[in-house]
């Protein structure tokens, strides 16, 4: 039903640039909401940025100040810009969708499993920085 398929990755410099991009085909059902996650080698899958039905934009201590999260009116879209890029930001990242209810849980919960609540995922793109 829903489909999502991110892009922008790259391989940046310390101290670079990226813009992620997703969309979305399918309609969901009731509220609908979008984020980002991201999975660095070795580590668990982590909530970087959503954005609530509010259109409230919620980041992670290690993306605020850096990363901007934006979307379209019809949430057709979802965009990640990432700047002052740092090597510890190499990781594979991911849009998500679900309705909000689902996706502030997968989010915020410290169940480390809790993204599976999400249902709705891009194939990810990868994002290396180097110093």
């Amino acid at each position: 039903q829903v489909h999502l398929v991110d892009s922008g990755g790259g391989a940046v410099q310390s101290g670079g640039s990226l813009r992620l991009s997703c969309t979305r085909s399918g309609d969901i059902y009731g509220s609908v909401c979008m984020a980002w996650f991201r999975q660095a080698p070795g580590k668990e899958r982590e909530g970087v940025a959503f954005i609530d039905i509010d259109d409230s934009m919620n980041y992670k201590d290690f993306a605020k100040g850096r990363f901007t999260i934006s979307q379209d009116n019809a949430k057709n879209s979802v965009h990640l810009q990432m700047n002052s890029l740092e090597p510890e930001d190499t990781a594979m990242y991911y849009c998500a969708t679900d309705s909000c209810l689902n996706v502030r849980r997968g989010y915020h919960s410290p169940d480390y499993r809790a993204w599976t609540m999400i249902m709705h995922w891009g194939q990810g793109t990868q994002v290396t920085v180097s110093s």
